[in-house]
């Protein structure tokens, strides 16, 4: 048997076998217009599941497609607005930039006029109230109790000036809340020291149920007399959902988590044809997370307990080094991923990776979870052309490395 403290020429040549040729046309093609950023419940979403079932059919997969439903989906269905003015003058914010949906937001799709009032006044009713740094709960429940016109919260930007956007949240409030960028909510603050200030604002944000879709496949491996080889059971994850487009922009969704899914493919695609490596080998092509890892809530729990799970959560920007979070049973399967990263010399790091990885490792897997960035997280921002070729191929082979190591370690 191969020793377990080196790959071996055989394994060693499995690894090289990856192409970032492949994977950035899988990240193009999942960012294309018409999945419309793939959320959970819609058409681009399913057609995304549809287009990577057959990707694991010829793979040579046992494709399953599994749904489940999903509740409190946060839906933008038209532009929110939000202006407001002073001294003679309107200021009209931009929605993304400059303003973003609250998720426990009530429903508001009609602009709404009123005067601007701060949290601290006694009288806050028909008004639009501003809240103070870090008081939106308590400003809410005394906006609702005096039936307000909103509340109006700050909240920072990503590096790049983008208020990303989220689709999972809170319960809902009964009145409509509206972030603020920062410097924004300060200039408001600043206004009404001088004198009066109007706001207008729409928040058209609901909840809605939906159907989620897992993909699942299976590669059964035969020996040479026809009956299934035996091996360490592992399975390879990646969430393919992203927050779906807002009303007349894209976000294409190209880092989380079309570049995650490109590389579980490819290394799928190697491991499947490798004669060198023996292993169970599946693969699950999730949805759902975007909104709580409903998909991996649902396919947990059906798995055997000695599966070994190494998700894949962003293979974008490798900028110093992936983060690696392990959960239940995993010591050993942390062990082999690092062995496999100095083999591949993918540098690791640990870091919270709060996705899909620890649905499984709740259930009592060993789970790990993995990420090599995300840039333009959930903004118009997160395209194709940001996704690092070098980053796909060294996501993929650190995949295959590890599988490769976890089939050498078990008995012959």
């Amino acid at each position: 048997m191969t020793s377990t403290t080196t790959q071996g020429p055989d394994r060693a040549s499995v690894v090289e076998r990856v192409s970032a040729a492949r994977m950035l046309a899988t990240v193009h093609e999942l960012a294309r217009d018409s999945y419309a950023g793939r959320r959970v419940g819609t058409p681009g979403g399913r057609a995304a599941a549809a287009w990577l079932a057959e990707r694991l059919r010829e793979l040579g997969g046992e494709v399953e497609l599994d749904s489940f439903p999903v509740a409190d989906v946060r839906e933008l269905y038209a532009t929110p607005e939000l202006a407001w003015s002073a001294g003679g003058r309107v200021r009209r914010l931009r929605h993304r930039r400059d303003f973003v949906e609250h998720l426990a937001s009530a429903e508001s799709p009609h602009p709404r006029a009123a005067p601007l009032a701060a949290a601290s006044e006694a009288d806050l009713s028909g008004r639009w109230v501003l809240a103070e740094a870090g008081d939106w709960a308590q400003a809410c429940e005394r906006a609702e109790a005096q039936m307000a016109a909103g509340v109006l919260i700050a909240r920072g930007t990503d590096p790049e000036g983008w208020m990303p956007k989220m689709i999972a949240g809170p319960a809902a409030r009964a009145v409509p809340i509206i972030a603020l960028r920062t410097d924004q909510h300060a200039n408001l603050a600043d206004a009404l020291t001088v004198g009066p200030v109007h706001v207008t604002g729409s928040m058209p944000l609901r909840q809605v149920a939906a159907d989620g879709h897992n993909v699942h496949a299976r590669f059964p491996r035969a020996s040479r007399t026809g009956r299934a080889e035996a091996g360490p059971r592992v399975l390879l994850t990646a969430h393919y959902d992203g927050v779906g487009d807002d009303p007349g922009v894209r976000l294409p969704a190209a880092a989380d988590n079309a570049s995650g899914v490109a590389a579980v493919l490819e290394a799928a695609r190697v491991l499947s044809v490798s004669p060198a490596i023996r292993a169970e080998l599946s693969v699950a092509f999730l949805d759902a997370e975007e909104t709580g890892a409903w998909g991996s809530a649902h396919h947990a729990p059906a798995l055997p307990a000695d599966t070994l799970v190494i998700n894949l959560d962003g293979a974008a920007h490798l900028h110093q080094a992936a983060s690696v979070e392990a959960g239940g049973p995993a010591h050993a399967l942390l062990a082999t991923l690092d062995q496999a990263a100095r083999l591949t010399g993918v540098p690791l790091r640990a870091g919270a990776m709060a996705s899909d990885n620890r649905r499984y490792a709740a259930a009592g897997l060993g789970a790990v979870g993995v990420g090599m960035g995300m840039p333009g997280y959930q903004t118009p921002a997160e395209t194709p052309e940001r996704v690092q070729a070098g980053t796909l191929a060294a996501a993929a082979r650190l995949l295959v490395a590890t599988v490769g190591l976890l089939a050498a370690q078990a008995p012959a």
